[in-house]
Protein backbone atom coordinates (compact mmCIF):
# COMPACT_ATOMS: atom_id res chain seq x y z
CA UNK A 1 0.00 0.00 0.00
CA UNK A 2 1.25 3.49 -0.82
CA UNK A 3 2.53 5.62 2.02
CA UNK A 4 2.06 9.32 1.36
CA UNK A 5 3.93 11.97 3.33
CA UNK A 6 1.14 14.47 3.22
CA UNK A 7 -1.16 16.42 1.03
CA UNK A 8 0.65 17.90 -1.96
CA UNK A 9 0.42 21.68 -2.33
CA UNK A 10 -1.80 23.24 -4.97
CA UNK A 11 1.22 24.03 -7.15
CA UNK A 12 1.99 20.28 -7.33
CA UNK A 13 -1.42 19.67 -8.91
CA UNK A 14 -1.04 22.62 -11.27
CA UNK A 15 2.39 21.37 -12.37
CA UNK A 16 1.07 17.80 -12.73
CA UNK A 17 -1.80 19.00 -14.92
CA UNK A 18 0.53 21.12 -17.08
CA UNK A 19 2.95 18.18 -17.42
CA UNK A 20 0.09 15.86 -18.39
CA UNK A 21 -1.18 18.35 -20.98
CA UNK A 22 2.37 18.68 -22.34
CA UNK A 23 2.47 14.88 -22.63
CA UNK A 24 -0.87 14.85 -24.43
CA UNK A 25 0.46 17.44 -26.89
CA UNK A 26 3.49 15.22 -27.48
CA UNK A 27 1.31 12.21 -28.24
CA UNK A 28 -0.85 14.35 -30.53
CA UNK A 29 2.27 15.57 -32.38
CA UNK A 30 3.42 11.96 -32.75
CA UNK A 31 0.04 10.91 -34.13
CA UNK A 32 -0.08 13.83 -36.58
CA UNK A 33 3.42 12.92 -37.74
CA UNK A 34 2.75 9.23 -38.38
CA UNK A 35 -0.76 9.79 -39.76
CA UNK A 36 0.26 12.61 -42.11
CA UNK A 37 -1.62 12.36 -45.39
CA UNK A 38 0.09 12.35 -48.75
CA UNK A 39 -1.49 15.74 -49.42
CA UNK A 40 0.06 17.15 -46.24
CA UNK A 41 3.43 15.60 -47.12
CA UNK A 42 3.23 17.25 -50.54
CA UNK A 43 3.11 20.64 -48.80
CA UNK A 44 6.49 19.99 -47.13
CA UNK A 45 9.76 21.15 -48.64
CA UNK A 46 11.74 18.59 -50.64
CA UNK A 47 14.26 18.42 -47.80
CA UNK A 48 11.58 17.80 -45.15
CA UNK A 49 9.91 15.09 -47.27
CA UNK A 50 13.27 13.36 -47.76
CA UNK A 51 14.06 13.62 -44.04
CA UNK A 52 10.65 12.21 -43.12
CA UNK A 53 11.04 9.30 -45.53
CA UNK A 54 14.60 8.54 -44.41
CA UNK A 55 13.74 7.87 -40.78
CA UNK A 56 14.21 4.21 -39.87
CA UNK A 57 11.23 2.35 -38.42
CA UNK A 58 12.89 2.16 -34.99
CA UNK A 59 12.93 5.97 -34.95
CA UNK A 60 9.14 6.07 -35.19
CA UNK A 61 8.88 3.56 -32.35
CA UNK A 62 11.32 5.64 -30.31
CA UNK A 63 9.18 8.72 -30.95
CA UNK A 64 6.15 6.78 -29.71
CA UNK A 65 7.94 5.58 -26.57
CA UNK A 66 9.24 9.08 -25.77
CA UNK A 67 5.85 10.76 -26.09
CA UNK A 68 3.63 8.05 -24.63
CA UNK A 69 5.88 7.50 -21.61
CA UNK A 70 5.87 11.27 -21.02
CA UNK A 71 2.07 11.27 -21.01
CA UNK A 72 1.99 8.23 -18.72
CA UNK A 73 4.38 10.03 -16.38
CA UNK A 74 1.98 12.94 -16.13
CA UNK A 75 -0.94 10.62 -15.49
CA UNK A 76 1.13 8.82 -12.84
CA UNK A 77 1.80 12.16 -11.13
CA UNK A 78 -1.93 12.86 -11.04
CA UNK A 79 -2.43 9.39 -9.54
CA UNK A 80 0.36 10.17 -7.03
CA UNK A 81 2.31 7.16 -8.27
CA UNK A 82 6.09 6.94 -7.98
CA UNK A 83 6.07 5.28 -11.41
CA UNK A 84 5.99 8.85 -12.75
CA UNK A 85 9.77 9.09 -12.33
CA UNK A 86 10.36 5.86 -14.28
CA UNK A 87 8.08 6.99 -17.11
CA UNK A 88 9.85 10.36 -17.26
CA UNK A 89 13.28 8.70 -17.33
CA UNK A 90 12.16 6.49 -20.23
CA UNK A 91 10.80 9.57 -22.00
CA UNK A 92 14.04 11.50 -21.45
CA UNK A 93 16.12 8.64 -22.83
CA UNK A 94 13.82 8.42 -25.85
CA UNK A 95 14.03 12.16 -26.48
CA UNK A 96 17.84 12.18 -26.24
CA UNK A 97 18.19 9.19 -28.57
CA UNK A 98 15.66 10.62 -31.03
CA UNK A 99 17.24 14.05 -31.31
CA UNK A 100 20.73 12.59 -31.06
CA UNK A 101 20.09 10.49 -34.15
CA UNK A 102 18.55 13.41 -36.05
CA UNK A 103 21.48 15.72 -35.35
CA UNK A 104 24.21 13.07 -35.75
CA UNK A 105 22.99 11.45 -38.96
CA UNK A 106 21.36 14.29 -40.89
CA UNK A 107 22.48 17.70 -42.11
CA UNK A 108 19.46 19.37 -40.52
CA UNK A 109 21.50 22.05 -38.71
CA UNK A 110 23.45 22.92 -41.86
CA UNK A 111 20.25 23.22 -43.89
CA UNK A 112 17.93 24.94 -41.40
CA UNK A 113 20.44 26.71 -39.14
CA UNK A 114 21.19 26.07 -35.49
CA UNK A 115 18.36 28.11 -33.99
CA UNK A 116 15.65 26.80 -36.33
CA UNK A 117 16.83 23.19 -35.99
CA UNK A 118 17.75 23.10 -32.30
CA UNK A 119 15.67 25.60 -30.30
CA UNK A 120 12.58 23.44 -29.81
CA UNK A 121 14.47 20.15 -29.36
CA UNK A 122 16.60 21.81 -26.65
CA UNK A 123 13.43 23.06 -24.98
CA UNK A 124 11.94 19.55 -25.13
CA UNK A 125 15.06 18.05 -23.51
CA UNK A 126 14.98 20.69 -20.76
CA UNK A 127 11.31 19.93 -20.07
CA UNK A 128 12.07 16.19 -19.97
CA UNK A 129 14.88 16.76 -17.45
CA UNK A 130 12.60 18.96 -15.33
CA UNK A 131 9.92 16.27 -15.35
CA UNK A 132 12.36 13.71 -13.92
CA UNK A 133 13.49 16.27 -11.32
CA UNK A 134 9.90 17.16 -10.38
CA UNK A 135 8.91 13.51 -9.93
CA UNK A 136 12.01 12.97 -7.79
CA UNK A 137 11.15 15.97 -5.58
CA UNK A 138 7.56 14.76 -5.27
CA UNK A 139 8.76 11.29 -4.28
CA UNK A 140 11.21 12.64 -1.69
CA UNK A 141 8.50 14.83 -0.17
CA UNK A 142 6.10 11.91 -0.02
CA UNK A 143 3.60 13.36 -2.45
CA UNK A 144 3.89 10.29 -4.68
CA UNK A 145 4.60 6.74 -3.62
Amino acid sequence: MASFGGKPPVWFWIAAIVITLWGALGVAAFYMDVAMSDAAKAQLSDYDRTLLASRPSWFVWLYAVATISGLLGGIALLARSAYARLFFIVSLIGVILQFGWIFAVTDLIAIKGFVAACAFPIFIVIVAVLQVWFADVARKRGWIA
